[in-house]
């Protein structure tokens, strides 16, 4: 029987930050848990955090999120932005920038569909000379982002065939795609080409992933494994209880 790889972990700094302890000692704290990464990470705590042997694995492309690439009007100052990002994400070895649709405002999905599409071709070749990958996230709308027009992966798939990019990719979140549409495992399977990270989260309440949620992460991690799935899988839940007690429970229920 062969044995499958266990998956590469990170965690979310937003949502341990504040929680108690300094970036260090979280940093530290987390890499003997067995973390590699760590997602979303200001730029004053780089240095930190490699220091403590983690990886900065994303950062945002363009902020803020409500302002995408599905508006034409928004492309010259979200690509400059972006470009600025890229820059960082080379020189610290960042293999991820996140890049997102912005909301609505009225505009029709196939509109602006069409208009992200544009926008990300402009930026995907300079991504595939410099080595890294833009990752388009899908938001619930229902809760969390009001109105944010990528809120389905097939949305977002679409926008990856059309651009047609090896540097354009998903960063999939298993929170926001269970509250928005549900069918995690299918999704993963039949769309894991296009999947360059995952965020787990419990649900409901984006809260810890442990046998009160109703998404069964060991069986997500399971699939994960059996469809080659090569990336991280990234804690972005909101701790109760000890922050470091809650990331060892979720390392460990991830770590098949």
């Amino acid at each position: 029987m062969v044995t499958l790889a266990k998956l590469k972990q990170s965690f979310a700094w937003w949502c341990f930050e504040n929680k108690g302890l300094n970036p260090a000692t979280l940093f530290l704290e987390a890499r003997h848990i067995g973390y590699l990464g760590v997602d979303l990470l200001p730029r004053e705590y780089w240095d930190d955090a490699i220091r403590a042997g983690l990886s900065v694995i994303n950062i945002p492309g363009h902020s803020p999120l409500e302002i995408g690439f599905n508006h034409r009007e928004n492309h010259d100052a979200l690509i400059n932005q972006v470009l600025i990002q890229m820059e960082s994400a080379v020189k610290y070895k960042i293999p991820y920038l996140i890049v997102f649709s912005g909301n609505r405002k009225g505009i029709e999905d196939n509109i602006g569909l069409e208009n992200t599409v544009a926008g990300l071709k402009r930026i995907t070749p300079i991504a595939e000379k410099l080595g890294v990958t833009l990752v388009l996230e899908p938001l619930n709308s229902k809760i969390d982002h009001p109105d944010h027009q990528c809120d389905h992966m097939s949305w977002g798939v679409q926008v990856c065939e059309k651009v047609n990019s090896p540097n354009l990719k998903i960063l999939y979140d298993v929170y926001h795609m269970q509250v928005m549409e549900g069918d995690v495992t299918r999704t993963i399977i039949e769309h894991i080409d296009f999947i360059a990270h995952i965020h787990i989260a419990g649900v409901p309440g984006r809260s810890n992933i442990n046998n009160t949620q109703e998404v069964n992460y060991p069986s997500i991690i399971r699939t994960l494994k059996t469809v080659g799935y090569q990336g991280f899988i990234g804690q972005e839940f909101i701790p109760t209880g000890d922050p470091i007690s809650a990331l060892s429970e979720a390392y460990q229920i991830c770590n098949l």
